[in-house]
């Protein structure tokens, strides 16, 4: 029992640490709500995650052997050769989705706007579709975290506890994080920045997972040191 609750510690830890960037984009995505709904957005968003990520480990814990199992490849030899899984696949797409969400805002703010096109253009999103976003968004960082936990330990109910313990977490720190975001424009850009350093992270990533070589050299994961090196 001692071992199994300092085991949920250890994954909390890991919870919240894994979290930050994951929180950074929920802070930014919410912003595409309307102003008086985006404390909500946030909140509901991050709670279905939570119940989906429970699930989430529950099929890992069934099927782990077939998301680790070979779908297709890439068969050019010496140009691009690959073995993708459903792991990889998941964690490439996402990357590339925040690549281009992060782009995508950051070209927002540095265009030619007057402030008041730049305000009218967030907000515009309907709530499923943020909500929908953080959701999709909050599982494809969830499958470190949950790989994590499977590795630290078998049972259950302490991955369990540690998902939603991470999860109350992220709902407290959310709002703080946005609204530190929203009176700080400036920090607004690193957050986008660090976002796009996300994306490319990922994508490395899932590169690695595939075993992507291109041009017969592989394709090597960008580790957390050299991310907190890049942002720091």
């Amino acid at each position: 029992m001692i071992e199994n609750i300092f085991t949920l510690l250890m994954l909390i830890l890991l919870q919240a640490v894994l979290g930050f960037d994951n929180l950074l984009y929920i802070s930014l995505e919410s912003k595409n709500a309307p102003k008086e709904k985006q404390a909500y957005v946030r909140k509901v968003g991050i709670l279905l995650a939570i119940g989906l990520r429970i699930i989430l480990l529950f099929v890992l814990i069934q099927l782990i052997d077939y998301f680790q199992n070979p779908v297709f490849g890439l068969p050019f030899e010496n140009i691009a050769e690959a073995q993708f899984n459903v792991h990889s696949l998941i964690v490439l797409t996402g990357g590339i989705f925040i690549i281009y969400t992060a782009m995508k805002e950051i070209w927002h703010m540095v265009g030619v706007h007057e402030v008041d096109t730049d305000i009218e253009q967030h907000g515009k999103a309907s709530m499923g579709k943020v909500i929908a976003m953080i959701v999709v968004m909050n599982l494809v960082f969830s499958f470190d975290s949950i790989l994590s936990a499977m590795a630290l330990t078998d049972v259950f109910w302490v991955m369990a506890s540690a998902i939603v313990a991470g999860g109350l977490l992220m709902i407290w720190l959310a709002d703080k994080v946005a609204d530190f975001l929203a009176k700080n424009r400036m920090y607004e850009v690193l957050g986008l920045f660090i976002l796009f350093v996300v994306g490319v992270m990922l994508v490395t990533e899932g590169g690695h997972l595939a075993h992507l070589k291109l041009f017969g050299d592989d394709i090597v994961p960008m580790s957390k040191t050299t991310f907190y090196f890049v942002i720091g």
